[in-house]
């Protein structure tokens, strides 16, 4: 793998060629309200500075000897204090790191691991599970003034089984998805798992987040995929059963499914999975109206026809897939043209309509799925724009880094809902956002799409885009930038949690939701989610500051435990 950029997503010799697509700057110009003054680049790397590690030689030592490899260099750390959600970008670009970890340690094995949980608990440091830190919620961050280590499962990679009559792979967690998927291929297998962060997620990263992929519709989400798991506590190893079911009292594999490392290290899972798909088709559907396209996914859904991946963008995402696609030359430029023409005369358009991405794998039912597609109203555009989603589905993350370097703030938040209730959130979120960053001197561009799918409801993905706030000469303009996004995001959550919405789909908590947690759990849930982690943490040592800050007081009154963050209320 090439080196990875220190300051955004992904590795160094990649980049979105935004400059290449000829509409692309006038459209977001006129959307936001551009001025060209915005630029934003990254600080020089050598200029970063961070405190040293807080770790005698003695204890450095003996980290050493518990670890397979242990690095206490500048550019190891910075890799591991963020993530890579909006609020770490900016923080990375101007070389922010009050709280890095003051070491990395990589384990090559769950018996090192334990020795590290062990060490860290009796020298009272906080110990963060890290994967790909592809995490866009802060779940990777240290929040804690305790000596940090950051615990890179890098080293623990391997398929330890693969079950061929039972359809099932024993593997460690530290896997990263192409390495995953590769061997599963060989043996004829796929897990199915392809989030947007594929490249640079891995397997305990997806399960302890809950995560969905891209193909999650047929597929299901990580945590249908896992059979079992095992995670790793201050108290000691967590197993559950391998078996296809149990009727055996409440769920620990649930429990740790989505815990994001606060129970423990989640070291190796077993995974169902799937033969490779014989066939696929992939096809690109426009329909007039957003309406009509939620109306044919849900029938699809409670008709028992699943594809693998459908995916409906509303009408603003749909104008702006459209105002950013690659420039065509030559005769396919024309055929494009003749293309647009014909379906104009038809009535329809990429500049009010909705954009579907359908496809399905070896099904006996994908013909029927299409047929109800275009009984509500669908155009069918063929393979061409379908096949070109697939072929760039990893890219679109580079696409923030080229945003922000010209001053656009770019985030994005997810949520899911019944179908009853999806319309009406979806208008909600839109313009709770849009009214948010008005407030803040500058115009959104809020885009949407449904790309999870069930019987009884759909996720909602939303990207905003808008002018980056800017700020007086010897004003500091990093924290005029984060105002501007944590006042936009607070009042998104608070829509979500308004109107019938989750916390989170796919995404997790991390610290950014924390504050949120009681109003999705309730103030029971939540008290007896720490008692649990006190049983298996009893000293938290495991990546405090997360998803359980939100508590109550002695007055059952809702406190946010992270207010250095957001200072808002929880109840």
């Amino acid at each position: 793998m090439s080196e990875l950029r220190w300051y955004g997503w992904g590795t160094l010799d990649k980049a979105y060629a935004l400059d290449q697509r000829p509409g692309a700057w006038n459209f977001l110009r006129a959307a936001l309200d551009l001025r060209g003054d915005e630029a934003f680049p990254a600080c020089d790397a050598n200029a970063l500075r961070l405190r040293a590690p807080r770790l005698s030689e003695a204890q450095l030592a003996t980290l050493r000897q518990i670890a397979a490899e242990v690095k206490t260099d500048t550019r190891a750390r910075v890799l591991h204090t963020y993530g890579k959600s909006y609020r770490d970008l900016i923080r990375l670009r101007v070389g922010e790191f009050s709280r890095p970890p003051d070491a990395v340690a990589l384990p090559a094995n769950e018996a090192q691991v334990m020795r590290m949980l062990a060490y860290c608990a009796q020298n009272d440091f906080a110990l963060i599970p890290f994967g790909g830190g592809s995490s866009v919620v802060g779940g990777v961050e240290p929040t804690d003034e305790r000596v940090t280590i950051s615990l890179d499962l890098a080293r623990m990679n391997n398929v330890l089984m693969l079950d061929d009559i039972s359809h099932t792979a024993t593997i460690e967690a530290g896997m990263f998805g192409p390495d995953l998927e590769r061997e599963l291929n060989v043996r004829g297998f796929t897990l199915g798992h392809f989030p947007q962060s594929f490249e640079f997620s891995t397997l305990g990263g997806w399960i302890a987040t809950r995560g969905a992929g891209l193909m999650s519709t047929g597929y299901g989400k990580i945590e249908e995929m896992t059979q079992s798991v095992r995670i790793a506590t201050p108290r000691g190893i967590i197993e559950t059963k391998r078996v296809p079911a149990t009727a055996a009292g409440p769920s620990l594999l649930q429990l740790i499914a989505g815990s994001e490392g606060a129970f423990g290290v989640i070291t190796s899972a077993t995974m169902r999975v799937r033969p490779l798909p014989r066939t696929k088709d992939y096809r690109a559907l426009l329909f007039k109206t957003f309406e009509e396209g939620v109306a044919a996914m849900r029938q699809m859904l409670q008709s028992e026809i699943v594809p693998a991946t459908v995916r409906l963008s509303d009408e603003d995402e749909t104008r702006s897939f459209f105002a950013l696609r690659a420039e065509t030359q030559g005769w396919k430029n024309l055929v494009e043209q003749i293309g647009l023409q014909w379906i104009n005369a038809r009535g329809y358009s990429f500049d009010r309509g909705a954009l579907m991405i359908l496809g399905f794998e070896d099904s006996l039912v994908a013909e029927e799925g299409f047929k109800m597609c275009k009984a509500h109203g669908a155009f069918d555009l063929g393979h061409g724009i379908a096949n070109a989603w697939l072929r760039d589905r990893y890219e679109t993350p580079y696409l923030r880094d080229v945003l922000i370097d010209h001053g656009v703030m770019v985030d994005t938040l997810e949520t899911a809902t019944t179908w009853a209730n999806l319309s009406r959130l979806h208008k909600a979120l839109a313009e709770a956002i849009a009214n948010a960053t008005q407030a803040t001197g500058a115009r959104a561009l809020v885009m949407t799409h449904v790309s999870h799918c069930y019987r009884d409801g759909a996720s909602l993905y939303v990207t905003f885009l808008a002018r980056m706030a800017r700020t007086a000469p010897g004003r500091n303009l990093t924290a005029a930038i984060l105002t501007q996004w944590q006042a936009i995001k607070r009042a998104a959550t608070d829509c979500i949690m308004a109107n019938g919405g989750t916390l989170s789909h796919h995404h997790g908590v991390g610290y950014e939701h924390a504050a949120w947690m009681n109003r999705e759990n309730g103030a029971v849930g939540m008290q007896a989610l720490r008692e649990f982690k006190h049983a298996v943490d009893p000293r938290n040592v495991m990546n405090p500051g997360k998803w359980l800050n939100a508590r109550q007081d002695a007055n059952d009154t809702a406190i946010d435990y992270n207010e250095r963050f957001w200072n808002l209320p929880t109840g």
